[in-house]
Order: C-alpha cells, then sequence, then structure tokens
C-alpha cells in the first residue's frame, strides 16, 4: 500500500527484541514486513480480504462500507492483519497504543511460523500479491474490452458458487502442469521474452516488439529457404555431369 510507513525507530527496536525472544522459543518464520497505517487505511486492505490489490468489484466497497462503519460506531476494531507470503506482510494500526504493538507483533511471529511450518499451509502460493495484481490487471483488461457491467456480471456468477470450490483441490498430484505444456514456462510465441509477472506482459512484449520479432523470424526463415536452394542448385550442377 502506497501510503504505509515503515516503523519508527521505537517500534523496530521492539520487532528487533521480540523477533529475538521468538527464536529463542524455538519459532522458524519467514521474514516480516511491518508497515504502519492508520484505521481507514486498514478496513480498506480488510475489504480486500487482507491483500493490497485486488481486482476491481462491487463487494469490496461495500464491505468497506461495513467495516468502516463498525469501527466508527465501536463494534469492531482490527489490531493487525498479516499475509501468507515469503516475506510475510504485516499491518500495524497506528492509533494502537504500544502494548497492543508488542502483543501483536509476537502474535505475528507465531502466524507467520504456523504459516510456514503447518502441512495445510504447505501448499500455499507464496508469491500470491504477484498472482493478484496479475489478476487485477486481466480483469481492467476485460473491463476495457467487453465493458464493465458484463464483467462484474460474469465475476457475480462465479462469486456464487465460490463456495463450491474444492479445498483439498492442491493436495491432489496433477498429471501435466501448465508450464510442462508450454514447455516448462519457455516463451512460445516468435521472438517473445520471458516474462515471470504477467502484469508486465505489456511493458516486456509490446505489440510493436513482437510484430518486429515476427517479421525478422520470416526474413530469417526466408533467407535460410533462399540459401539452401542455392547451395542445393550448387550441388546438383556439379553432380549431374558425373551421371552420365
Amino acid at each position: 500500500m502506497n501510503s504505509s510507513v515503515s516503523l519508527t525507530p521505537e517500534l523496530a527496536k521492539i520487532r528487533d527484541e521480540i523477533r529475538g525472544h521468538a527464536r529463542g522459543f524455538g519459532l522458524d518464520f519467514f521474514d516480516v514486513l511491518f508497515e504502519l497505517v492508520d484505521a481507514d487505511q486498514v478496513n480498506s486492505l480488510a475489504a480486500f480480504g487482507g491483500f493490497p490489490v485486488r481486482y476491481p468489484h462491487w463487494r469490496f466497497g461495500m464491505e468497506y462500507d461495513q467495516l468502516s462503519k463498525g469501527y466508527t460506531w465501536g463494534l469492531q476494531k482490527i489490531y493487525e492483519m498479516v499475509v501468507n507470503t515469503d516475506p510475510a506482510y504485516a499491518y500495524l494500526v497506528s492509533s494502537n497504543p504500544i502494548v497492543d504493538q508488542k502483543l501483536v507483533m509476537a502474535h505475528v511471529y507465531a502466524h507467520v511460523d504456523f504459516f510456514k511450518n503447518n502441512y495445510w499451509f504447505s501448499k500455499t502460493n507464496r508469491k500470491m500479491l504477484d498472482t493478484m495484481a496479475n489478476h487485477a490487471v486481466r480483469i481492467r483488461n476485460y473491463m476495457d474490452r467487453h465493458g464493465q457491467d458484463k464483467v462484474e456480471s460474469f465475476i457475480d456468477r462465479c462469486l456464487s458458487i465460490e463456495n463450491l470450490i474444492d479445498a483439498y483441490l492442491p493436495f491432489q498430484p496433477r498429471a501435466v502442469s501448465r508450464e510442462k505444456e508450454e514447455g516448462d514456462g519457455k516463451a512460445v510465441s516468435p521472438g517473445k521474452l520471458k516474462v515471470d509477472r504477467q502484469y508486465m506482459e505489456g511493458y516486456i512484449n509490446p505489440k510493436a516488439f513482437l510484430d518486429e520479432q515476427r517479421k525478422r523470424m520470416e526474413e530469417g526463415v526466408k533467407k535460410a529457404k533462399k540459401l539452401r536452394e542455392t547451395e542445393l542448385a550448387k550441388i546438383t550442377g556439379m553432380a549431374l555431369p558425373g551421371l552420365f
């Protein structure tokens, strides 16, 4: 989140102390990146399911409105959020007192130890933030191409069966992965550069670049074909006199 800030010197010192105690008790966790956010920002993050980037959809605004009103009326309060990635991201609410921040930090390190070592979480995509950014760009592209109403209507139908997703699917072996189908992730288009993050696709492989690469490859094929024909003609011309 762009408007979040790193820890104050006091909180950074407390974090280091708590991290040392956590390791001393035998906890094994990913690196944790703490950021300070205000109450409104933490409600925005919570509306996105705890993630800083999501695809555009009306339900996120609805959830933010509910969380914001709950906080304003004193019905609920979010103390922290932690994202199960490597490194893990954790958000602290800047208005919380120091005692709360200490408890929250210790709680976060226990969370991340659990994320890292629990079998149920072993299939987690630890780069899910990149994946979500890719999804967000893809949905926005669909909206530009097909219209926001049509795409949102499709997403509404998908979300209506969200609770039918097989939670055990990640633990089932797959015969052939998508990367294997595409040659272990290698570029499948002529001259196309490999892109690890899909949302960078349009910048690394713009249409003009791909058209130029395709044109060069076609010219190269024509030149190679012409060279083969020339060499074949030479060989044929040299061999013919010896046959008679």
